[in-house]
């Protein structure tokens, strides 16, 4: 009974070896955009919110959703579940051409306090008009953005999961110096310091 256990295991590791092919093996850890989510944060409920929607689905050209407050607080003058922004989450394709047209805006430049250590980039964009088909409207005003860009390579799913979930292991994560690198090479970006 043990020698068949054996022998499996050793027809497994033979064929897993066979699998690995150099081409597979690199793409895997080759660092891409997992996703772009765009966010306006406005502070309060009613007509400034639903103006801020109208531009974040003329922009990111997909519906946004709320975001909603976790906590109260007095001095801001915030109730727990109020609604005080909202966001868009952009995935694949839609995520890419965004990032361009963000990233022209910026005149592709980023400085470097934008990158974290997790593989992650944050920048913010001061006027919504500055896109490429938006105009001033003295009816809905000027509103800001805040864009954050999450980097990953192949396998992060694993965190994420809900059955057998694990940790990525330190050598898989993507440090600042990839991020920076796949930016700079990916969208032709310069960073600044």
């Amino acid at each position: 009974m043990s020698a068949k256990k054996i022998t499996a295991k050793k027809t497994t590791k033979k064929r897993t070896a066979k699998k690995t092919v150099e081409g597979k093996e690199k793409r895997a850890v080759e660092p891409r955009i997992s996703k772009v989510t765009v966010n306006i944060g406005v502070g309060e409920a009613g007509e400034k919110l639903k103006k801020a929607e109208s531009v974040l689905e003329g922009v990111a050209k997909q519906k946004p959703v709320q975001t909603i407050s976790k906590t109260t607080s007095k001095d801001w003058g915030i109730r727990k579940l109020m609604p005080l922004g909202c966001k868009v989450t952009l995935r694949k394709k839609a995520a890419e051409t965004f990032l361009k047209s963000a990233l022209k805006i910026r005149e592709n430049r980023m400085s470097g306090y934008s990158f974290d250590d997790q593989g992650n980039v944050s920048f913010g964009i001061p006027d919504h008009t500055l896109f490429e088909g938006q105009k001033y409207d003295p009816n809905i005003g000027i509103f800001g953005m805040d864009i954050c860009v999450t980097i990953e390579r192949q396998g992060y799913r694993v965190k994420r999961r809900r059955i057998d979930r694990r940790g990525i292991p330190q050598s898989h994560q993507v440090t600042k110096e990839e991020t920076m690198e796949f930016i700079k090479k990916a969208f032709n970006v310069e960073v600044v310091e």
